[in-house]
C-alpha cells in the first residue's frame, strides 16, 4: 500500500541516516578505534528491534510513519508507548551507542550523546507542543501519566 511505502521511506530515510549512514561514517573516520567488544551487538540487535516494533506501533496503531512530514494521525499509546512517551529515540541511542561498543569506537560514543541532546531539546521545544496543539487533552492525559524517558520517573 502507499501508507507502507511511506513508512518504509520514513524509516530508511530518518533512521537511516541518523543510526546508519551517519555513525558508519564516523567509524569509518575515528584513528583511535579500539576492537571493541561483542555486546554492542547485543545493543544493536535491541535497539533494532525495538525501532521496528516503534514504528510497526506508528503505522498500524497512529496510522502514519515516523516522519515529521508524514505524522500518525491518532496518538500512539500502545507498546513501548504505555511505558514512556519516547522509546523510538531510545531505540535510536541504544543502537548507535551498540555500534559505538561493537566498534570501539569513543567518537561514536560523543556522536550518540550529541543526539540523546538533541533529541531532549527537539522533543521539549517541538515535538511535545506540536502534540498539545494536535491531541489536546488527549496529549495533557497521556504526557501527565508516562513519563518522557525513563520508565518509573516522572
Amino acid at each position: 500500500s502507499a501508507m507502507f511505502i511511506r513508512a518504509l521511506f520514513a524509516f530508511l530515510a530518518l533512521p537511516g541516516i541518523v543510526a546508519g549512514l551517519l555513525p558508519a561514517l564516523i567509524v569509518a573516520s575515528d584513528a583511535q578505534r579500539s576492537s571493541g567488544s561483542g555486546f554492542g551487538w547485543v545493543l544493536i540487535g535491541m535497539g533494532l528491534f525495538l525501532l521496528l516494533w516503534c514504528v510497526r506501533d506508528f503505522f498500524a496503531s497512529g496510522r502514519g510513519t515516523l516522519a515529521p512530514w508524514d505524522p500518525p494521525r491518532h496518538l500512539v499509546v500502545v507498546g513501548l508507548y504505555r511505558f514512556v512517551r519516547n522509546p523510538m529515540y531510545i531505540a535510536v541511542l541504544t543502537l548507535v551507542l551498540g555500534w559505538s561498543v561493537a566498534a570501539g569506537s569513543l567518537l561514536l560514543a560523543g556522536y550518540a550523546a550529541v543526539l540523546a541532546v538533541a533529541f531532549h531539546l527537539r522533543v521539549i521545544f517541538y515535538e511535545e507542543p506540536c502534540l498539545l496543539r494536535l491531541f489536546g487533552i488527549e496529549w495533557t492525559a497521556y504526557s501527565k501519566s508516562v513519563p518522557r524517558w525513563l520508565p518509573g520517573l516522572h
